[in-house]
């Protein structure tokens, strides 16, 4: 059974989350769709826990990589102020990254994922280290990048999230990065349900994280962990005969930081931590009502977060091609991606998708934003087919309304 409000013209995206529902055993999930500035979607159903409590209105849920689109757009507005600058070295705001080759590197080249700072295995020694902000970004500063800035490209899938949000620490103060996302982009915006660093206070509407490779004993874990590592290795020699320069190894650099199968996903000091490229968690109505500003050019309700001008250049296309850590081509904006969606098109939308399954994204040219949360399965570190059947039907009902 779902919860909230539909209007007619999107029933169709209602009735493809109760198919991504978990028809066995607990989970849960929620969308909301805005277009042309009207909230048309915002519903919910299923579980948030093993007990079978009924996923709630306000129920926030771990989005994972989704949070790296939240923390792109609250650089985006440093920029906006002139307070940052695309094309300026890192450095100049973080004077400890002028370290190993890195005295050059640009917050554009950071954005777009050519850095060659993704390897999380060169930043820690253990996945604890990652719930402590200035051990990682300490880390990060020294450490010299696996290929020549702007040379290639590989998607910085947890190192993204301290380099974005210490850029934007330096230039704000020092502030912490969650006090910045209340207070620049949830409080404006009126947004209930935007966090990365949970309030102890706010803890008890956080949904239960059910995956495979997340849940259970460490050893449980660990066991996963070295079968991808087994796996990776297999894939490396047979890539290599056919002839292919993909290397799963970068892969499993970037994505797998030593001992992070001890890290307990669900424990309330990882939900205080601030990790802004895996731990945000959201309600799927903030997502879409954040993305729903962009989608309309930058201003939603009298709110303007971003200029024409600052959302046009954030979201032009960078790069293109396989990426060192990701064999697909993701078509890298500055902190966006390209959108995928089921029998639709969205060659102008720009986003984040998440592990686990999560994902929200705006289309300016259709004015709409559609957001997925959910706390069950495990997708791909880069979403799966359920925020692709959402938006897949998100468009379709877009596009018939818009005929009509």
């Amino acid at each position: 059974m779902l919860h909230g409000n539909v209007h007619p013209a999107f029933a169709d995206v209602a009735r493809m989350l109760r198919r991504i529902l978990p028809r066995k055993g607990p989970g849960g999930a929620a969308a909301c769709v805005y277009h042309k500035g009207e909230k048309v979607v915002d519903i919910w159903g299923g579980t948030c826990d093993t007990a079978g409590t009924p996923w709630q209105e306000d129920t926030i849920s771990i989005s994972f990589s989704t949070t790296k689109g939240v923390a792109s757009t609250l650089l985006h507005m440093f920029v906006d102020r002139g307070l940052v600058d695309y094309d300026t070295p890192v450095a100049a705001y973080w004077p400890e990254f002028a370290q190993n080759g890195k005295e050059r590197t640009t917050v554009r080249q950071v954005m777009c994922h050519e850095a060659g700072l993704y390897g999380i295995q060169d930043m820690v020694e253990h996945g604890r280290e990652m719930l402590d902000w200035d051990h990682v970004t300490g880390r990060i500063a020294a450490a010299a990048p696996r290929h020549a800035p702007g040379t290639a490209h590989g998607y910085h899938a947890l190192t993204y999230g301290w380099l974005v949000g210490e850029i934007v620490r330096r230039v704000a103060d020092k502030k912490p990065f969650p006090e910045l996302l209340e207070s620049e982009i949830a409080r404006p915006l009126g947004l209930d349900g935007l966090f990365c660093g949970v309030p102890a206070d706010q803890q008890h509407r956080c949904a239960t994280l059910l995956s495979g490779l997340v849940d259970g004993s460490p050893e449980k874990r660990r066991r996963s962990t070295q079968k991808i590592l087994t796996r990776a290795g297999k894939w490396q020699r047979r890539l290599s005969r056919m002839g292919f320069s993909y290397d799963p190894s970068e892969s499993i650099a970037a994505l797998v930081a030593p001992g992070m199968e001890d890290l307990d996903f669900n424990a309330p000091e990882f939900r205080e931590a601030s990790i802004p490229a895996a731990n945000g968690m959201f309600t799927a109505r903030s997502l879409a009502r954040m993305y729903a500003c962009l989608a309309m050019g930058g201003e939603l309700d009298g709110v303007r977060l971003l200029s024409y001008d600052t959302l046009r250049r954030a979201t032009e296309q960078q790069n293109r091609g396989v990426g060192r850590v990701i064999p697909i081509s993701m078509r890298w904006r500055l902190g966006y991606h390209r959108v995928f969606a089921v029998r639709a098109r969205v060659p102008g939308g720009f986003g984040h998708f998440g592990f686990g399954g999560s994902g929200a994204w705006a289309d300016p040219q259709r004015q709409l934003a559609v957001a997925l949360t959910v706390n069950s399965g495990v997708g791909t570190p880069f979403g799966d087919t359920r925020i692709a059947r959402i938006g897949g039907a998100a468009v379709r009902c877009a596009d018939r309304r818009g005929r009509h």
